[in-house]
């Protein structure tokens, strides 16, 4: 087929399509920006933030670079830049003799009874730490939680307060979180059992029921973890299997393979874009660059021109089911980056792709 993309083939076509509203984060204050405080001591979280707290005697911390004493990016903990704004939550996952630390937020508004929402949030492993874990848990209460604890908070010390209505939520992962350098996006779905006002994160299980990886070979001090960006949304279009992406790493598409010689879109590649097209508009602090490969048949200029048009092609969908043209970019590479022998036909069809990667920083 002729290598013109079809911007330049065809006579403009008017597309009408209604773009869908943004979802809305139910979650007060979701990167810690407001306080009451500067932080200038450990453990102060549950009052030094405005909309959050601590639901046990945990001593969460709070980071803000307006501090010397616990500030951004360095702290007593490691170092960890906080790229949402200024401030971040702290707090021990696993911990000797099953020591936990949680945070508490409240909504916007209650949520309704069977609906699903998404919930996600940023983390990043302390490089202090000495263990990672691989599970966070989720809580959603009617109730303000307030418990003289400072162990885990399991069902039983929840069902204590009889009143109270509880919607439980995890996100388990096969592998351990310990990216120290870089914030990792996790999320899942729930359904709302109804009138949920209030919300915790954290490790509800206790030390023996805990998965744990060891990050140095005296491990003994615990998995401490920086958390940032928490977003609650009635948003169905995210999938509750949506993988955990790392930020500033290559992600590849599963289904956006091409033909020899082509960069139209197959089907299974357009549902592909369409879920994370939903994934973007539900984070929308998130930017997309898209990077565009060839098998190596064919010049090397043919090649860049023709991995550019398929990194237009995946572009201009995203932008037809309305994402921001200013929250894209694409990078063009043709047969430079091969990932497969490019002496079979498998592996030049695995070498014709686009991956993409995320990241806060604008796409201009």
């Amino acid at each position: 087929m002729p290598l013109c993309h079809p911007v330049y083939c065809l006579l403009p076509v008017l597309l009408l399509y209604a773009r869908p509203l943004k979802s809305q984060n139910l979650v007060k204050n979701p990167s810690f920006e407001d306080f009451r405080n500067c932080p200038d001591r450990l453990g102060n979280f549950h009052t030094d933030v405005v909309d959050w707290s601590a639901p046990t005697e945990g001593s969460t911390d709070y980071f803000n670079a307006c501090s010397e004493a616990m500030g951004t990016p360095e702290n007593f903990n490691g170092s960890q830049p906080s790229e949402f704004g200024r401030g971040y939550a702290g707090l021990y996952l696993y911990a000797p003799n099953d020591y936990r630390e949680y945070v508490q937020g409240e909504l916007r508004e209650p949520l309704i009874r069977d609906r699903t929402y998404t919930v996600s949030f940023y983390i990043s492993l302390a490089e202090r730490s000495d263990f990672a874990v691989n599970v966070f848990g989720i809580v959603l209460s009617a109730d303000k939680l307030d418990l003289p604890i400072k162990k885990q908070l399991s069902k039983m010390q929840l069902y204590r307060q009889k009143s109270n209505r509880y919607t439980f939520a995890e996100i388990p992962n096969s592998e351990f979180y310990n990216e120290t350098s870089d914030w990792l996006l996790l999320q899942t779905e729930f359904k709302a059992a109804g009138g949920e006002r209030y919300f915790t994160i954290g490790n509800f299980e206790d030390n023996a029921r805990t998965r744990t990886y060891k990050t140095s070979r005296n491990a003994k001090q615990g998995a401490y973890y920086y958390l940032d960006m928490v977003r609650i949304s009635n948003d169905p279009d995210v999938s509750e299997n949506s993988p955990a992406y790392a930020l500033d790493t290559q992600h590849p598409f599963r289904n956006v393979l091409f033909d020899f010689d082509d960069f139209r879109l197959k089907g299974p590649a357009k549902t592909e874009l369409k879920k994370l097209y939903a994934y973007l508009e539900a984070h929308t602090e998130l930017h997309i660059t898209i990077d565009g490969h060839t098998d190596n048949l064919g010049t090397a200029e043919y090649n860049r021109r023709l991995s550019g048009y398929r990194c237009q092609s995946v572009t201009d969908y995203l932008k037809e089911l309305g994402l921001a043209a200013d929250r894209i970019r694409w990078v063009s590479h043709g047969s430079e980056q091969p990932v497969a022998d490019n002496s079979s036909e498998e592996g030049r069809k695995q070498n014709r792709r686009v991956v993409f990667r995320l990241s806060r920083e604008s796409a201009d």
